[in-house]
């Protein structure tokens, strides 16, 4: 029944469109690990929100194939940009040649390396920075990024119920378990922030910098 009420939910959304579809089944096909990519179903869920908040300027970490990227950069505005940051090196072909290949790609600037050496190299404010990168180092990245942030800025963490993970005593080589547990917990105790988990997927978490 959760299928089909995902394909129904699919069905009555926007498409996905061309570009996107293929990007999509080219990960699935050639990748590992292809469930890392955001989806038809959360990349017009982020397009809606970026549509709702309206910023010009986002920070994106973990590009994968760039899927998430294409999405959040069609509601940008045409003086928009999205800067994404992706450690794996190996992917930077694959990724630009989808970008490339998009009418909003000239909106987007790719950046290979470590998220914890790029992200204090950007220069200016962003108005919204999505985290999708390495569990483990989700509090790291929150901390990074916060003085980037406008205030009315958002932040959104995606994968933050990590499979009902979140739930147990993770084993202490766990480390993405516990990077995520923390990462909660910190947001929870935050002040600065309002807070709210959506069930959607793995669990994406929206932040608002007050």
């Amino acid at each position: 029944m959760e299928q089909e009420l995902e394909q129904y939910i699919l069905n009555h959304s926007d498409s996905e469109g061309e570009l996107l579809s293929l990007l999509n089944r080219d990960t699935h096909v050639n990748l590992l690990r292809p469930r890392m990519l955001s989806g038809h179903l959360q990349g017009r869920i982020l397009k809606m929100i970026c549509r709702m908040i309206s910023p010009v300027r986002i920070l994106e970490l973990g590009t994968f194939t760039g899927y998430s990227a294409l999405c959040m950069a069609e509601a940008l505005p045409e003086n928009g940009e999205l800067h994404t940051i992706e450690i794996d090196d190996e992917l930077e072909d694959f990724i630009r040649k989808y970008f490339n290949r998009s009418p909003y790609g000239n909106r987007i600037h790719l950046h290979i390396g470590d998220a914890r050496n790029i992200i204090p190299t950007l220069d200016g404010y962003f108005d919204m920075v999505f985290i999708d990168a390495d569990k483990r180092l989700y509090s790291e990245y929150y901390d990074l990024v916060f003085d980037k942030i406008h205030s009315g800025g958002f932040i959104l963490a995606d994968n933050t119920l990590w499979d009902g993970k979140v739930l147990q005593t993770p084993h202490r080589s766990d480390a993405q378990t516990i990077g995520i547990q923390h990462f909660n917990e910190k947001i929870t105790a935050d002040k600065r922030v309002e807070k709210v988990i959506l069930p959607l997927r793995d669990g994406l978490t929206l932040i608002y910098k007050k």
